[in-house]
Parts: C-alpha cells; structure tokens; sequence
C-alpha cells in the first residue's frame, strides 16, 4: 500500500478513541461563537494529550496511556443511519474529502520506481546516461524500495471511521462521558447544570432516542464553567467555581476562562488556526446541504445504477457520434462553486482566543481526562470484572484465570460456516457476553491490549456458542487487532481472525461498513509485516458495485501493493491502476482518475501493447478534456494517432474525430500560432528539394532537354557520373585547369546528396519542395491548403520576416507562397505534395514547416466534417559524423542545409530543344539532327559546352542562325578542311565548346545548329547523356556557371560487319620505285590488307541491301597503295548474309612531321571521292578511334621516336630496352574507314542510308574487328593468398623474333645455257635484306643446304652456291643491303632458289639473354617464298 504519515499502531489507536459528549447552555454557546466555533470544535485541536496517564487493572498493574486522544462531539439525537452502509449525506461527504486533496502539480516528490519504469506522473528531465545510471544504483542500494503517499486515502479513512454509525454489538463507539457546560454569566449557573444533567439523563434512559449510544449506565458528568474574559466577572466566576467544587468535587468540574483578547488581531501579531484542518469536513457536510443531488461528488448515491451498466474498465467507450461534445465539461461555476462559497463563509476561526486561551483548553482537557475520565473507565473495569468474576463462579479475577481458560481438553468450537444465520440475534444490555466485550472495549480504549485480548477471546467463543454472527465477527476483528497491538508481540498476528471477520460482516451480515473498516485495519497490519501479496488480495475482495468511490480506492492500493513487493509487480500495479481510474471516472473524481491513468501509461508506454496503450490515451485525453485541460487532451489524442495502431478502421474513425473536436476546441482559444498536427505523418528525411522552373514538356516536332526532375529518382552513380562531366566542362572552360572553389551543381537535393554546404537559387526561380507524407490510420485523411512556412532575412536587412501567406496576398512580400488545392491520404499510402515558394529579393530563406487543413473523409453519417488548420515542422537531421573520436563514441549529426537556400542575383537561364531526333539506327549509321538553344531569362549567356559520355556519338556543324528557323546551309561539320588531319586536334574532347554568334547569347534569343549522330558499333539500346555548360555574361555572381541536363536513348540495330587482317608482302616493287619516289614511300617495306565485310543485318528495319562505295586508310606511316580485287570492275552490294573480301596493297610512306595522320581515301567502284571536308567522316573517325598506338607503346616501354645515329662506327638507337623495339616490329597504326550506303523501304518508301565503319590493325597477322567481340567466360581459379611478386619482364616471343630480317632474290625468271659447250652454268642472284626492326641486326645468311638427315650428303635440287658458304652483315634500323650470289646448275629444268638460311639478332642482347651469360642468340628468320628459276639448254 502506499506510504502513510502515521504508522499501523498510531493508526489502529487513533480509530478507536474514547468518545465524549457535550451539552451546552445558549449563553455558552454564544461564548464560542464569538470565535465562529461551537464547543465541541473549539477542543478538538487538543484533543490529543501530550503527557502520559496512568491505570490500574483489575490485577492493581499499572498500565500507561501514551498519546491518547478522546474523541468530543455535541450531542445529536437524530436517528443514526442502518448500520449496513452509508447514508447520501455521509457518501458525499467521503466523495468531497477525496476529491478536495489532490496530488501537488509539477512536484517530483511523488515517485514510484520500479526496475526501468519510473511512474512518476511528472517526467524527469532527462540527464546524462551516466549520471542516471549513478543516480539510480544509489538510489536503489540506499532503500529497498520507493512509495508514493496517497494522502486522499488517508482523509477518506479517517473521515469514513469517523463517520460509522453506532451500533449495538460493540461499544467502543459509545459514549463515555458527557461534558456540561454552562457560562459564567448565567444568573443560576447551578440550576443550569441541573437542567443539562437532567437533558442528558432523559435523552440516555427515556428510551425515546435511539442515538446517541451511552457505553454505560452510569455515564460520567462532567461540569465544565466557560468563563469569557472579555465580558463577565471574574469574581463571580471564581465565586461560583468554589461553589461547583463544593457540589460535584474538585475531580467533577473545572473553570474553563476563555475569549482574553479585547482588541481585533494586528496585522504584524499572527495567530495559528488549528481549527481548520479539523473543521473542514463539517464544513464540507454543510456545503454538501445546499448542493444539487446530481452534483459529481454525488453521483456515488447512484452506484447502483452505474452498476447495471456493465461497463467494462478496459472498453472504449467512445460515443457513437459528436464526439466529445456530448461529454459534461465541468463549468467555472456550478456545484463546486456552492461549495467554495460555503467554505468560504466560514471564516476564520479563534479571533478572540490568545495562546495562553489555547494552553488553558489543552490545560482543561489534560484534568478533564487523567482526572476524571481515566479513573472512571479504570473503575468501570474493575466492576465489570468483578461482575464478570461473580457471575461466572471464579475465586479470582478474569485477569489472572485467563491461562486457565485457554488450556487444553476443551471441545472444538464451531466455524462460522457452520453456524445458523443469526445476524439478527440482539443480547439485553445486562447479558454476560455483552459484559465482556464492554469490558474489551473499554481495556482497549486505555491501550491495555493484552487484556482486551482475553475478553475479546472470551466474548467470541460464547458468541460463536450462541450462533450470533455479528457479535463474533466484531470480537474477531478487535481480538486479532489486540494481538497485533500487544507490546512485544507475544503473539504472531492472527489475520485468519481479520479474514472470518470480514466474510461474515459481508456475506453473513451484509454490513459492508463493517466490513470495509476491518478491511482497511488488517491491509494496514499485513502492510507494516511486508505480506503485500496478502493485502493485495485482501482489498481486491474488498471490491464491489455498491461503491465505486471505495473500490477506486481499494484498487488504488492493491496497486501499490503489487508495486512495494520485494519482486516489484509493475504490470499488475498497472493494470490496477487502469481499474482504479475507471471506477474512480465512473464515482465523478475525474481528477483522480486521471492520476491512476497517467500512472498506469508509465508502464505501458513503448511496451508493444498497443491496444491498451490506446486505451489509456483515449481515455487520458476524455478526462483531460472534461476537466478542462485541451493542451493534454490533444496530447494524448496525438499518441493514439501516431502510433502504430492495432484499431479497426471504424475505432480509428471514432478516435480521429474526438481528436478533432479537442484540437479545434485548442486552436479556437489561441489564434497567436498554428498548433502542431500529428497527422499525417512526414518523412522529414525523404524532403526534396528543386531550384528553378519545372521541365518543359514537348511542343511540336522539338524536343526538350529532360534536365533534373522531382519525377526522377535519384542514382548515386548517374550522380558521379554528371558530376564528372561537369568537372570536365570546366575544366574546359579554364584551360584545363579545374577551379580549387569548384562545387557541382545540385539542383535536385535529396537525403542522398551532399547537403553539407549552403544551395543557391535565383531569384524569381522558384523553388519546388516535395514533402512526404504518410498516413498511418486505416481511415483516409482530406489535406487542403497546404503551403510552407518561411523566415526571410534580406542581403541588407538583419531582421527575419516570417510568413505564410497566400499568392494573391504577398504583393510587395519577399517570398510568394503557392497553395496546394487538396489531396486525399488512402489507406496507409505515401504521398508527396509538391509546394513551390518564388523568391522576389536577394536574402538567406529558411523553409521552417507546413501548414495546412487536415479533415476526416466525409462519412455517409456525417456529411460536414471537422476541419482543423495546423502545421508540422520540418527538421531534417544531417548525416551521422563519423570522422574522429568523439563523434564514433557519440551519436552526433551534421548539418542539412537543404532548406536553407541563400537567394543570388539573378543568372542566365537556357533550354534546349532537339529536332529530328532519331530514336534508333543502324550501327555506324550518320544522321543529322537540329539542335536550338534558348535562351529564357534576361541575363545574356557565353562560354556555351557540352560534354557527354559518348562524345564519338555527335558532331555539330557551324552556326545556324539566332533565330528559330532552322538553317539548311549550315552542314559543314565543325572539322578540318585538310585531308592531312591533326590528332592532336582530333583527340576525344569530352567537352566541345558550342560557337555561337559574337559568343554571346542574348537575353530571348535562340541559336540553331546541326548535329551530326551516328549509330553506336555495338547493337542494343545506349543510353547518351549530354551535359550543357554556360556561364553569365556579368560577371562576380556567387553562381559561376550553371548546367542543363538531357539523356536519350537510342536503339542500335546490326548493319555490317568489317574484319580486317594484315600480313608481309614479299612482292618486289621495283616498278613502282619511280613512280613513287618522289612522294619519300620506302618500297622495301609492304604490306597486304585483307578486308572481309559481311552483311550482318538480317533485314532489320527494312534494310534491302548494302553499298560499299569507299575504303579509306589513316596512319602516321601507312597508306593504301594498290587494290588487289578481282571483282573491282563490280559493284560491291552486299544483301543479307552476303560477304565480300577485298586485298589491298599498304606500303609505308613517309612520316609527316608532328602528330599528324594522313587520311587515303580509295574508292570502291572508282566514283566521285567523297571529301572529308564536307562531311563528318573525319570527325567521327577521330571521335571513335583511340590515340595512336605507337604513341601509347612508346610512353608504356620508355620508347621514345627512333632515330639512327652512328657513333664510333657502330649504329645506335635513341631507343630503350630491346624488347620494346622487337614489338614495334609487328606493330601497325593503320586504320580502314569503310563508308556504306544502305537502302530501305519504309512506308512503301525507299531511303538511303549511309554510314562508316571503322577498323584499327594494330598488329601483323591479327585481325581486327569493326565489331567488339564476345570474351570468352573464364574458368574460375582458386585463389591463393601468396606474397606479391614483382611482375614479370615480358619477353619478346620467337615468332616476334622470326620477323626482323625480310629477304627476296632477285633474278631472271629463265635462263639458257649451252651445255654442251659448258658443263657449267652459272647465273647471278641478288638477294635484297630488309631491316624491318628500329635497332641494328647482326644477319647470317647460310647458303649450305639443308641435309634431310644427318648422314645424307645429297645436294638439293642439284644446283650448288658458289663462292663463300656463309655471310655476316650489320644492318641499320630499317636499312636495306643487297648481297650478290652466284647459281651454279648441271643440267637444265626448273629450281627453287629459296635455299639461303637466313639467321639474325640484335647487336645488343635482350634482358633475359643478359641475365643468361650476356650473349645474344640468334633467331632463324621465316622463309621466302619459292622462288622457281627455268634453265634451259641450248642448242
């Protein structure tokens, strides 16, 4: 149970108090009541005695009386109530003593703590981890456990064993004594006290009053003078004292002199008035007398009705319509002020008393009770004792027989389930068994307990023997009280005594007054020896329908017992909170049923219970309505809403409408600001944010740019991926260089981009912010006029202007707000409303919420709902900091300046739109598109880019105009006029500057210019992405460029598909020396090209057939020379599948000085050349073909440009490791453009296509694809975690090496010779070696023939060399040696001369032949071809 002020025993006594009655004369009376108090309440504040007492038992012991206090009262003859329950007037007034004290507002001295739940009704701010965690640790090894005191319990305890009736089965309610008191201004004070004492007498033994109740016959008479000092004559009064003194005995009267103040009270001089805290219930009773029987405090009369309601604690009572207008909100004015004014007619109390008044009041009661009421109960005692003893046929007192009377070998006795319901049985006055229990009571009004205990045992036995119930049940109750109350308890306490007791006053008896008050004696008894179970259990019985005010406090403490159990049972004290509100909501004490609810939310709060959760909130917020308290009705309204809900539709229809009326209810009282709404909920993160104008959609045939879009989702790598390109442009556009201030453009912000840094808008560009909402009932929500809230601070200004105003209101406004018409939330859906604000000055924005209209979809019951205007802040907490110590060790956020915009100065604003825009081609396939430039604002725009992520996709051609029509003269790509083609020119520039006239766009103006495309080499869909930079013609704005965006996807279909290979030409091109001398080409060195173009389409798009119509050739050194065609005379048509090969002769020419190629067209059949000038070939040729491969080799192998020099004698190259030079031996940088025409049906309609393909041959022997191939899947390979080596050297392979040395004999094709005349026959050969490498060679030529086996001598072909068997020649880089030899033949026929072996290496060994001994191995070179020789004889 909760904590009370007093302890169990100071309780138990004060319960049960001897009880004096008084009679007063009128001018007594009128002596008090100059002190607005009657007799009786002028002694009541000392009725407690300080100094200790004394009795002797029967036994002559002397027992002390510690604390007593007696109990005075004026004598009230009405007839007493039945004693079975309460009557109305005493219900109301129990229910105005509860609801009069009510827990302090604000104070946290009010705890209850169990565990993790801290069930404080006011919430601790919090603190810390550590300190809670230290505070806690100290709190719970410092005390077992934390209790709340209910002081409203105890008022009601008090005032409800005040307020028993008498009754006859026990006395310790009866009165004593009776004080007689008349004053001293009385003419026969005597006489006077003759008339009380002969009252006092007829109202005790008429027998014509029921009430009050005498304890015994012979009731003391006490004559009490009440002398007012002001006002009478001491003397007299003195004079008569003696006489009284004279009549009753000193012990029987005193002279009581009161009222010594004669002057009003002085401002400085304060009184104490300890007669309010007693005076306060009879003040409430007499207030109670003027107000209405419907009043709350009341509404316990009718318990029984609320009883048949059958209403559930934990069923939500929700209105079936209305809502909480149909509650009873409790008036300003009404029943509670009757009551205040009637207490506060009673004024203040004691004017004319002084304290030395006050000592001598408590001076009278101290003589009034040690001599005269003590001595008279002592002698009743012994009396009855003595009666008792007599009767009974003992030789000793009851005192000292009790041993005897509990001993063994008696008969059992009978329970009170077995008795006969005899609750009617009525003893007369003189019977034994009432004897002893008056004999009880009155041991245990003096405290002598042990005592009482005997008589008290005694008196239930023969109560139990004659069957009467209601006598054993109130022997029962005091002797178990008694055994508790003994000093030292000799005794355990019998609580089975308290258990009968209780269940025959309620079930046997129906007397549940009695049995309530035994209820609360043994709780408090089981409560102070820790068995809180047990008294737990004890006032859950204790529950019915016939009191709810009872039951909501009973239940209250069954609660705070479950809470003060060594194990803490906090659902369970929960629980029987929620039970303890109900009742207490259902007995009108709405303000304690609030208490008990808020409590009870403690526990269950973030528990995942969510249906009582909503429960308790529901009701919280009924009761905090009805009492006036809309801020937390609204609050516990909100919980209900924003919670996950486990409600029907139809329950979350009922609460969304009750929270509705509360809310409008708040918002009609303050109109200052617009309250914060719970619905629907918004995803502060999820807030995107867009600077400037929204897309503009397709007019016509153009096309616009799609740019960044709310309608896009965002991409972290498309983000990279744009903000690559923009660093690029840039860069472009700062000679390379990129800015170090350099921050990309983010026009979308979103929870994924960089928010870190401040955003930028312009002015009069609006700005879109997309909030997400979501709705988390199961009903929908109607959302309307919704706009954002804003604070402004202009550049020159430092006061902030706030606003939410309309569109049609902001003239001469900063900031323009646009409404959002309505927007209806469905079930449990995420919904984004796009709100636009348009900035007019130049100044920082903070976007600080939403306001807008929130409403219940209108129901088929109410057609008219309930619409409230609110608002939702948006706070967008920044990304989680995790780069030093204290950030990983706390949880801290970055900043998130999405809604902050800083508005600049107004900037150049353009929009592009594309014309004949091809959505899909063929592969290679050249087009040509418009594209126009706009510029929409009034700032003039320059330094017009593009980059894009296929720059090989497009290539523009010259200025078309400013206006909007298109141009059609303007198609001269931007290339070149040359057929000799910068590469360094020509290198892939992702970003192209756009020329337009005098460099400058002006402010409405627009631009056209063509824009070549061709198709993609590889067939699917590309997406291409282009990204436009400009910059202000003004410049120091904060923005330095801006950007516009635009991505497309094109469909590649297959066309055609080139294979090209390249191998040695041996053939001697001794006829064309002339001829091309003097264009430097070195004959010695020639290559053939073969080119397989095959037909790949398969009829795709409607494609007939293909036209080869030119093959062009680009390289530093090579150039197409001869076509080697057999079908050249044909024209070269390929349909579907068809394939053609075509040979070409490549012979190297002279390098051009620089980084330049030569671009040689040869034409297939001989048409008209087309030139390159005119058309973009060179640029997508350019555009899609990679830098040189001779320039890249060189940078990877340290190779630098090869140049001969001779030094010393001996040849040497400016060159690096002998590997690199080997590979430069089998290296090409020859490339083939294949230009196309294709013929296509569409629409019954025949097109011509054209296009160009492109093929690089990069190495001898290896083909080359147009196409890119398909890599072959690898296998998987284990992996081994092994240290890292250092990479190995790549060394040349012996093909590589087989390849230095070129070789042709020369000589003629027939020879005749006389053998007849000359057996001899000896011709002249030449055979010509050409240095193909860039590094001196070392050759052997070997002219021995090779044997077919080691032991055959057979010479080959019959024909010998004459003259040396070997030859050793050093040949320069790319130098080319004749060599003379001489044929010897025997006879005629045909020969093959191609016998020579020719043998070659490097005069400087290679790396892996230095580390082998430093010596260079020579490498057998490939053979020539036969070289057939026809001799023939003469005649």
């Amino acid at each position: 149970m909760a904590q009370c002020v007093q302890s169990v025993q100071e309780f138990i006594q004060d319960s049960f108090v001897p009880m004096v009655a008084v009679l007063c004369s009128e001018d007594a009376e009128k002596v008090t009541r100059k002190n607005n108090l009657n007799f009786a309440e002028l002694l009541r504040p000392f009725c407690r005695l300080t100094s200790e007492g004394h009795i002797r038992d029967p036994n002559n012991q002397v027992q002390p009386v510690k604390n007593l206090r007696i109990s005075v009262n004026n004598v009230c003859t009405r007839p007493a109530p039945a004693t079975g329950s309460l009557s109305p007037a005493q219900r109301r007034l129990l229910g105005e003593v509860v609801s009069s004290i009510q827990p302090p507002e604000g104070v946290t001295a009010n705890i209850i703590t169990a565990g993790d739940h801290d069930l404080n009704r006011s919430l601790k701010a919090s603190a810390p981890w550590y300190s809670a965690w230290r505070q806690t640790l100290s709190e719970l090894s410092s005390s077992h456990h934390y209790t709340a005191t209910t002081p409203w319990f105890e008022a009601y305890r008090e005032s409800f064993l005040q307020s028993m009736p008498a009754s006859d089965h026990e006395f310790l309610n009866h009165y004593l004594a009776c004080l007689l008191v008349v004053s001293s201004s009385e003419a026969v004070p005597v006489e006077q006290f003759l008339k009380l004492s002969q009252e006092q007498h007829r109202i005790q033994h008429s027998g014509d009053y029921t009430n009050p109740r005498w304890f015994i016959p012979n009731t003391l008479k006490y004559y009490v003078l009440l002398h007012d000092t002001s006002q009478g004559d001491e003397q007299r009064a003195d004079a008569v004292y003696e006489d009284m003194k004279q009549r009753y005995g000193s012990q029987g009267c005193y002279l009581l002199k009161i009222n010594s103040r004669t002057s009003p009270t002085g401002a400085d001089e304060q009184i104490p008035d300890p007669w309010s805290q007693y005076l306060h219930k009879n003040n409430l009773l007499k207030a109670n007398s003027v107000v209405a029987e419907n009043d709350i405090g009341s509404s316990e009369v009718d318990s029984q009705d609320s009883a048949d309601k059958g209403d559930h604690p934990l069923q939500l009572d929700c209105p079936p319509s209305g809502g909480l207008d149909s509650l009873g909100v409790l008036p300003p004015g009404g029943p509670t002020a009757a009551r205040a004014a009637a207490l506060a007619a009673a004024g203040t109390h004691g004017d004319c008393l002084t304290l030395n008044d006050h000592d001598h009041i408590r001076q009278f009661l101290q003589e009034f009770t040690f001599r005269g009421l003590l001595p008279h109960i002592e002698k009743n005692i012994r009396q009855l004792n003595d009666q008792l003893v007599s009767r009974k046929g003992l030789s000793r007192s009851l005192f000292s027989a009790t041993k005897k009377w509990f001993g063994g070998g008696k008969a059992p006795e009978k329970s009170i389930a077995e008795l006969k319901s005899t609750s009617g049985l009525l003893y007369p006055p003189e019977a034994p068994e009432l004897q002893i229990r008056k004999m009880a009571d009155l041991c245990f009004l003096v405290q002598h307990y042990e005592l009482a205990y005997s008589c008290y045992h005694t008196a239930k036995k023969d109560f139990l023997s004659d069957q009467a119930l209601l006598y054993a049940a109130g022997a029962l109750e005091m002797a178990a009280v008694s055994a508790f109350l003994q000093a030292g308890a000799p005794r355990p306490y019998p609580a089975h005594y308290m258990d009968t007791a209780i269940q025959t006053y309620r079930d046997g008896c129906k007397n549940m007054v009695l049995a309530e008050r035994c209820a609360l004696l043994s709780a408090e008894v089981l409560k102070s020896q820790g068995k809180y179970s047990d008294a737990a259990t004890l006032l859950i019985k204790m529950t019915s329908e016939d009191s709810d005010l009872r039951s909501a406090l009973l239940l209250e403490q069954a609660a705070h017992c479950f809470i003060n159990m060594r194990n803490p049972m906090v659902r369970k004290f929960a629980f029987h909170m929620i039970l303890a509100g109900h009742r207490f909501s259902k007995a009108g004490q709405k303000r304690h049923a609030l208490r008990c609810y808020c409590q009870a939310m403690q526990v269950y709060r973030a528990r995942g219970w969510s249906l009582a959760e909503d429960h308790i909130n529901f009701t919280i917020g009924r009761q905090s309505f009805t009492l006036r308290q809309p801020d937390n009705a609204v609050e516990a309204f909100r919980h209900i809403l924003t919670n996950d809900s486990q409600q029907t539709a139809t329950q979350q229809g009922a609460f969304l409408r009750e929270y509705l009326y509360v809310y409008k209810s708040v918002s009609a009282e303050s109109e200052a600001s617009l309250p914060k709404l719970p619905l629907p909920c918004i995803h502060a993160a999820a807030t995107r944010v867009y600077f400037g104008h929204e897309r503009r959609l397709a007019e016509g045939e153009k096309q616009a740019a799609t740019n960044v879009s709310l309608d896009q989702e965002y991409d972290q790598e498309q983000a990279v991926m744009w903000c690559q390109l923009e660093e690029q442009a840039v860069a472009s556009a700062h000679r390379g260089v990129v800015p170090a201030a350099f921050q990309p453009s983010q026009c979308c912000l979103n929870s994924q981009t960089d928010n870190l840094r401040t955003p930028l808008a312009v002015v009069e560009e609006p700005i879109i912010v997309e909030v997400t909402f979501q709705n988390p009932l199961k009903v929908s929500l109607l959302l309307s006029d919704l706009s954002l809230q804003w604070s402004f601070t202009p550049r020159d200004l430092s006061s902030p202007q706030q606003g939410d105003l309309p569109s049609d209101e902001a003239s001469g406004e900063p900031i323009t707000n646009d409404k959002v018409g309505s927007l209806v939330q469905l079930y449990i859906t995420l919904t984004a409303a796009r709100l636009k604000l348009l900035p007019h000055m130049i100044g920082q924005l903070n976007i600080l919420g939403v306001a807008y209209n929130l409403a219940s979809v209108p129901s088929e019951e109410s057609s008219q709902p309930l619409v409230v205007r609110g608002q939702q802040d948006l706070e967008i907490r920044g990304p989680r900091l995790n780069s030093t110590k204290e950030d990983k060790t706390s949880v801290s956020h970055g900043q998130d300046q999405r809604l902050h915009p800083l508005i600049t100065p107004p900037m150049p604003l353009m929009e592009v739109f594309f014309l004949q825009f091809p959505t899909a081609l063929l592969c290679g396939e050249i087009t040509k598109a418009y594209v126009e430039f706009c510029n929409v604002s009034g700032v003039a725009l320059r330094g017009l880019r593009v980059a894009s992520t296929h720059p090989h996709f497009f290539t523009f051609g010259g200025v078309g105009g400013t206006s909007s029509s298109s141009s059609s003269a303007a198609s001269t790509p931007l290339s070149p006029t040359s057929a000799e083609v910068c590469s360094a020119y020509h290198t892939l520039a992702v970003a192209v500057e756009i020329p337009l006239e005098g460099g400058v766009l002006r402010p409405g103006q627009s631009a056209q210019l063509p824009l070549w495309l061709r198709g993609p080499d590889q067939e699917g869909v590309h997406e291409i992405n282009f990204l436009f930079y400009y910059e202000s013609a003004e410049k120091g704005g904060r923005i330095s460029h801006r950007v516009l965006r635009h991505n497309v996807f094109i469909c590649a279909s297959r066309s055609l598909s080139v294979c090209a290979t390249a191998c040695p030409s041996s053939v001697p091109s001794a006829d064309h020396r002339g001829r091309d001398a003097e264009d430097g080409d070195h004959l010695n060195d020639g290559m053939l090209v073969f080119v397989d173009v095959e037909n790949v389409n398969m009829s795709e798009a409607g494609v007939r057939e293909f036209h080869i119509i030119q093959v062009s050739s680009c390289s530093r050194q090579w150039r197409l020379h001869k076509c080697i065609n057999p079908y050249k005379d044909k024209d070269c048509k390929l349909t579907s599948r068809e394939r053609a090969k075509l040979c070409f002769r490549a012979a190297r020419c002279k390098p051009l000085k620089g980084n330049h190629r030569r671009i040689t067209p040869f034409l297939i059949p001989l048409l008209r050349q087309i030139v390159s000038s005119t058309t973009p070939c060179a640029d997508f040729f350019f555009r899609c073909c990679p830098s040189d491969p001779v320039k890249k080799e060189g940078r990877a192998g340290g190779l630098s440009h090869p140049s001969s020099r001779t030094t010393g004698g001996h040849w040497t190259w400016g060159g690096g490791p002998i590997e690199a030079v080997v590979r430069t031996c089998n290296e090409l940088d020859l490339n083939i453009i294949v230009l196309w025409k294709a013929y296509v049906v569409e629409d019954n309609k025949q097109l011509i296509l054209e296009g160009q393909l492109h093929v690089t041959l990069q190495t001898v022997g290896k083909e080359a694809f147009s196409l890119p191939q398909k890599e072959e899947a690898q296998e998987m390979v284990l992996l081994k975690f092994k240290p890292d080596l250092p990479p190995p050297v790549i060394q040349p392979s012996v093909e590589q090496l087989s390849t230095l040395i070129k070789t042709n004999l020369h000589y003629p094709e027939t020879y005749s010779h006389p053998f007849v005349h000359e057996r001899l026959c000896v011709v002249p050969v030449t055979l010509t070696m050409s240095n193909c490498a860039l590094a001196e060679v070392e050759v052997l030529i070997d002219l021995r023939h090779k044997t077919i086996s080691p032991d055959s001598t057979e010479v080959h072909g019959t024909f010998t060399w004459l003259g040396q068997t070997q030859y050793r020649r050093r040949l320069r880089p790319q130098e080319v040696a004749p060599l003379p030899l001489r044929a010897c033949f025997l006879h005629a026929g045909v020969y093959n001369l191609s016998t020579p072996r020719v043998f070659a290496k490097f005069t400087t060994p290679t790396r892996k032949e230095e580390e082998e001994g430093g010596v260079a191995v020579e490498t057998s070179q490939q053979a020539a071809s036969p070289a057939l020789i026809i001799i023939t004889s003469q005649a």
